[in-house]
């Protein structure tokens, strides 16, 4: 046996700065990728704004609607919607093509993207568990641990704690609580609910492909001497595990680029006071189709000025502004790539929801991230980080992506009702009411099951608090 050199090729996947910088402007809202690019733009010389007074060029997006084109695509944030094939009401067809929101809307519409409340943890979390296919029981159970989670995501309680605030209603055994626990540990963020830093670690490499370079290596040293990995140094580590220096370094390197603190993300994030749409739906011909804003595509572009110098400057000069020209390269693909997703995203949400936009919340059928994902063959925290405090522009008002999604009921015919369904049928039957007898929550749920839709008193009770609508005997009214 002797020494040798070889070479080798191969295709790999590896947690690149510039694959977390996707990552991470992908669940940034329109507000928050505005605020990157102008710090970009500042830090970086070889980006520049682009020239939005180009006459509307060749590459700005779609072509505006137009009463002599019958098959081009239409977009309503940079076109006429009162054009000829496009089935909007006069009223709703008023929009300005403003950056930033600046929509001219002075009615209902402008108010609804003016408010938009800061989202936190548990909201996140609680949505993705209530979209879950979890029993009552579980629910519960799940109630209780996202609410015992710290600010970094990470549950500190022991699971007798937990049990305790779930008496009387609930009596939890440890091996149950342990199994919805690994059902939150799924949700996004990845590494959420994790009780150390070594699970909290490992959970995010288990989102990892399995062609990671140091993705096995890196699961041993977080699940076990990662603590003594700053006495023990990439040596002694090495030289515990019997593996060579150079891939227990690889390994501490993917670990490096991994969040210990994954409850802080929602948290620094969630700072946003007016909605900006992300994207634009209408209907064309009776087709429903989705662009991105005109605000929400690319705003940036490489400075070709400085581009040029390269090849003429020293060598110093020239190796700095290839840098940044990397750097800016990243950015504009990263940019793409963020639109591209969403716009996937939307598309198929259009097509499972399309009577959710002809007829109101009484359509809206059951729906998960855990389908989008398959259907797109993306990850469910892709999902989730693609819709999160992303909003779009229907013909119903400015919505967030999030009104796609609902949980389902099981009815008599053998199909299911999405709860907002539901709570959006009990609206109407509250509000066509004897005002004189208001109808309980048990007559209701009759009404509810002579519809098909069978649900317990008590269901009905939760849905109308979560609507904020009185009990029956708070609603009597004497005319």
């Amino acid at each position: 046996m002797k020494a040798r050199l070889q070479t080798s090729m191969g295709q790999s996947l590896v947690m690149t700065p510039q694959l977390r910088q996707a990552i991470r402007l992908l669940q940034m809202s329109s507000t928050e990728l505005e605020l990157e690019l102008v710090e970009a733009v500042e830090t970086n010389p070889l980006l520049d704004w682009a020239d939005d007074t180009d006459g509307g060029g060749d590459d700005e997006g779609p072509p505006a609607a137009t009463s002599s084109s019958d098959d081009s695509p239409v977009d309503p944030a940079q076109g006429d919607i009162n054009s000829e094939g496009a089935d909007w009401e006069p009223d709703d067809a008023d929009w300005s093509s403003g950056r930033s929101g600046s929509f001219d809307d002075d009615g209902e519409d402008g108010e609804r993207e003016q408010a938009a409340d800061p989202e936190t943890l548990a909201d996140h979390l609680l949505w993705q568990l209530h979209l879950s296919h979890l029993s009552k029981r579980d629910r519960a159970i799940g109630v209780a641990l996202i609410d015992a989670l710290d600010e970094d995501g990470y549950l500190r309680e022991p699971f007798s704690s937990i049990a305790e605030t779930l008496l009387p209603e609930v009596i939890a055994e440890d091996d149950e609580i342990l199994a919805v626990l690994r059902q939150i540990q799924r949700f996004d963020p990845a590494g959420i609910g994790a009780r150390s830093l070594g699970e909290c670690l490992s959970l995010q490499l288990d989102t990892l492909p399995a062609c990671t370079p140091g993705l096995s290596l890196a699961r041993d040293i977080a699940q076990g001497p990662l603590e003594r990995l700053p006495r023990a140094g990439i040596p002694g580590i090495a030289q515990e595990l019997k593996q060579p220096v150079a891939a227990v370094e690889e390994a501490v390197q993917l670990l490096r680029t991994l969040d210990p603190r994954p409850g802080k993300q929602l948290g620094e994030m969630a700072t946003d006071t007016y909605v900006v749409p992300d994207c634009v739906i209408w209907r064309q011909r009776g087709v429903w189709r989705c662009a991105l804003a005109g605000h929400a595509g690319p705003k940036v572009v490489i400075h070709r000025g400085y581009e040029q110098l390269i090849r003429n400057c020293g060598s110093a000069d020239a190796s700095y502004l290839r840098g940044h020209l990397q750097e800016a390269r990243w950015l504009l693909k990263s940019l793409e790539a963020r639109g591209e997703t969403l716009l996937r995203v939307v598309n198929s949400l259009l097509k499972h929801q399309a009577g959710f936009l002809e007829f109101g919340e009484q359509a809206l059928r059951p729906l998960t991230l855990r389908e989008i994902a398959g259907e797109l063959e993306l990850h469910e925290s892709t999902i989730s980080r693609a819709i999160g405090r992303k909003y779009v522009r229907t013909p119903r008002g400015t919505l967030p992506l999030r009104a796609f999604f609902a949980s389902g009921i099981d009815t008599e015919g053998g199909g299911e009702a999405s709860s907002t369904a539901i709570q959006s049928m009990i609206r109407n039957l509250i509000d066509a009411e004897n005002p004189r007898k208001p109808l309980s929550d048990a007559k209701l749920a009759e009404l509810l099951k002579t519809n098909g839709i069978p649900v317990a008193r008590r269901t009905v009770a939760k849905y109308r608090e979560a609507m904020n609508i009185c009990a029956s005997h708070e609603r009597v009214r004497i005319i």
